[in-house]
């Protein structure tokens, strides 16, 4: 297959230009590039091209996915959650539950790690609940990407997950701060950790 000829700037970014325009990091667009959810292309010095149409497309795709709820900041002493889990029956489930308890939150989905990474580079949650398995950038590569960004590094995270314990530690492991469930999903734990959260909002917020 020819390698196409440098086309224009308009319809061609460099990798960095990729990232910044969608918030990733330079790895997880050249993973992007990979794995054909951006349209790209290497020179014959081995520079990624991608074309900015696809880019485009993507966070299209990603806003439409990701509902209204993503263009507003929750009102205040709201828990924004922010759940990644690629099983729509397991999402639709949680936001059934949630809604039932009747508590302050705001919930948003997404179905990767990808998808996960460009909702929090948008607006950070207070809590990200993931799973582990997800096509793309899964559980393990999104939460390695945000504990090595400064400014997350204290995202609260809890990851619910139906691997075994062997085959975490045989993907790297968690880091020592991240909660680990189980599954199936365990919402009474879940209440009562939110709850928690809520509180502890609440009460910074009396005391600013």
């Amino acid at each position: 297959m020819a390698v196409p000829h440098e086309s224009p700037e308009k319809e061609y970014c460099s990798t960095s230009e990729a990232a910044q325009r969608l918030g990733l990091s330079l790895g997880t667009v050249q993973q992007m590039v990979e794995n054909g959810q951006l349209d790209g292309w290497k020179t014959a010095g081995g520079h990624r091209r991608i074309r900015v149409s696809s880019i485009e497309e993507f966070r299209a795709r990603s806003m439409a996915g990701s509902g209204a709820q993503t263009q507003s900041r929750a009102p205040a002493n709201t828990l924004q959650i922010l759940v990644a889990e690629d099983d729509r029956i397991l999402q639709k489930l949680y936001e059934h539950t949630f809604s039932s308890w009747g508590l302050p939150l705001q919930v948003r989905m997404v179905s990767s790690g990808i998808d996960g990474l460009l909702e929090i580079g948008r607006m950070a949650p207070d809590l990200l609940i993931t799973d582990l398995r997800m096509p793309g950038i899964d559980g393990f590569e999104m939460i390695r990407r945000l504990r090595a960004d400064p400014q997350l590094q204290e995202l609260d995270i809890v990851v619910v997950s139906g691997l075994a314990d062997d085959e975490i530690l045989e993907n790297g492991g968690l880091p020592a701060d991240v909660i680990l469930y189980s599954k199936p999903v365990p919402f009474r734990e879940l209440k009562g950790y939110v709850q928690a959260k809520i509180m502890a909002m609440q009460r910074r917020g009396r005391a600013a």
